[in-house]
Formats: structure tokens, sequence, C-alpha cells
């Protein structure tokens, strides 16, 4: 502005940041968070949001392409399969889905309704509409038919839910018989030993559960993931640590590409900048990064029945 005073869009904003990252007594929930954080991706070519899957990787896109990617091999994508995608984001794994596996047909869901908004637009920019249907709806009451989608894909995102296990209990309601599910989650690490090592693995988790949306009941380690995935109903369960290629490969590629948080908003930067003062076992202490599968059993005891239930 020509008297150096902020657009009224622009200061509310950056209060929604001063607030959200530095008020210790405020936080948003996931809605809220994702409308905060617009558009504000740190990609150059893409819109992803998530943290990449950088085995092979060279960059956050390519990262985070691989990362959708990782779930769609893991999900078996196939021609002909309806697909259930929640919590799409921007729908670039969608998009990309479209274009590689080819499938049949993908509903996306999302809670995020300007998130929608945006990659209804990039879908439709595309001519992808007839392939991919995006809906605001959330991944815990989904508005979507029983026995009805092949696959059940969640990038990402389950760590918000409210809860993880009613996603789990919705995701058995909606696949086919034989359908499958996958997770790329955000929990816990493993405890580990010593006080100062376990002081900074809880001070890790609490910064990220309390910024980033995480409630208390999705607070869990591996063998309770499993646990919980099996009680849901689900055979051929594995629910496998991919950390080593997640935190410390975008630590360190961070680091090495500052410019890369150019594209954050400037409220953003600080937190990000001083994280990066930090070594990446230290920063990411508490946090465990999780691949998770699981199928619908193809024979199922009473309609409609898992397993392990009674009427």
């Amino acid at each position: 502005m020509p008297d150096g005073t902020l657009p009224a869009s622009r200061l509310r904003e950056s209060l929604g940041y001063l607030n959200w990252l530095y008020n210790p007594f405020h936080g948003l929930d996931a809605p809220g968070i994702y409308d905060l954080l617009a558009t504000s991706s740190p990609t150059e070519r893409g819109l992803y949001l998530n943290l990449g899957y950088w085995r092979d990787a060279a960059d956050l896109d390519a990262a985070s392409d691989a990362l959708a990617m990782l779930a769609g091999e893991t999900a078996e994508l196939e021609p002909e399969d309806t697909i259930l995608d929640c919590g799409f984001g921007f729908g670039d794994q969608d998009i990309l889905w479209a274009q590689t596996f080819k499938p049949g047909r993908i509903i996306g869901l999302n809670i995020t309704a300007s998130q929608v908004e945006v990659a209804r637009r990039r879908v439709s920019k595309l001519g992808l509409d007839d392939c991919i249907d995006l809906r605001h709806g959330s991944a815990t009451e989904m508005p979507i038919e029983s026995a009805s989608v092949d696959k059940v894909v969640a990038v990402e995102c389950a760590f918000h839910f409210r809860s993880r296990e009613r996603f789990l209990r919705e995701a058995w309601r909606v696949l086919r018989p034989g359908g499958r599910l996958v997770l790329a989650d955000i929990i816990p690490a493993p405890s580990v030993r010593g006080f100062p090592a376990r002081l900074e693995q809880r001070l890790s988790w609490r910064l990220v559960a309390g910024k980033f949306a995480i409630p208390p009941e999705n607070a869990y380690t591996r063998p309770t993931y499993h646990s919980k995935l099996a009680m849901s109903g689900f055979e051929q369960i594995s629910v496998e640590s991919i950390r080593e290629h997640v935190y410390a490969p975008l630590h360190r590629f961070l680091a090495e590409h500052p410019e890369t948080l150019t594209r954050l908003h400037p409220m953003a930067r600080l937190p990000a900048k001083l994280a990066l003062r930090f070594e990446a076992t230290s920063v990411y202490r508490g946090l465990d990064y999780v691949l998770a599968s699981a199928r619908k059993p193809k024979r199922l005891i009473g309609p409609g029945l898992g397993p392990d239930r009674r009427p």
C-alpha cells in the first residue's frame, strides 16, 4: 500500500498466523489450519502439503509425488476401481492417480471447503471431471453408500480425524468385500530410553499435536494402530514405519534449500527456520510416520458384519 499499511485481509491473515503459531493458549481445528495456510504450498509445481517420501526423491515436488505414488501402489490401484480419497487437499494426488493408474472413478472427501473449491477448479481445468468427483464431507461420517468402493486412501490426514477409530469403521463400511485401505499417517514414536531423550520426545509430539490439531485419542504407537485395524474387522494388516524416508531427508533438503521456505507465509518462516537450527533427530524425536494397509475380508460373517463382530 502507498501509505505502508497492510490491506485488511493481509492483516487478518498475519494475525491468524500469529495467534496460531505463537499463542500457547490458542489452537485451530483442521479446517481452520488449512483455511489459514490456503495455497501457500512450499512445492514449486503443485499445491501439495504433505512431507513427502524421500527414498529416491531429489526435491519436494518429487518427494510429494512419491508419497502419493507409494500410497497408490500399496493400495493396488487399478483400472475400473472406484477409489475413495479422504483428506485430498488440493487434489494433487487424485490428479496424479487419474493420470497414472487410470481408475474408473475417484471420489474425494475433504472437510475444508476452501480446499474443495480450489481442487475442483484444478480438476476441471485438466478435463478430469468425469473421473474425479471431489466433495465437501467428513471422513468420520462418510456420505457414501456401504460396500460401494474398492479402495480407501488417506494420505497424511487421518491424524486429524475425530477419531481415527471412527474413520476405520467408516472405511470398513464403505469398502466392498476384498477392498483395500491405505493410510500414510503420523503417530507418536516408540518410547526411547533416558530422561533427556524421553523429555525431548514428549515435547516434540506435544508441539506438533497441539499446533496441528491431533486429538489425544489418536496418539498411539504402531502396535495399538495394528490392533485398532484388527478390531475394526480388517485382515492382512501392515503398519510399517517409513520415518527414515520422511523426516530426516526433508529436514536436510530444507536446510540445503532455504529458498523453499520463502513460499510460506512470513509468519510461518520463523519457526521453520528455527527448527532447521537443530538436528532432525531432535526436532522429530517424538514422531513416527507409518504406511498402514489392510484388507476387508472377502467373506463376511452375517450381513455387513466383520469376522470378529456379532449382531
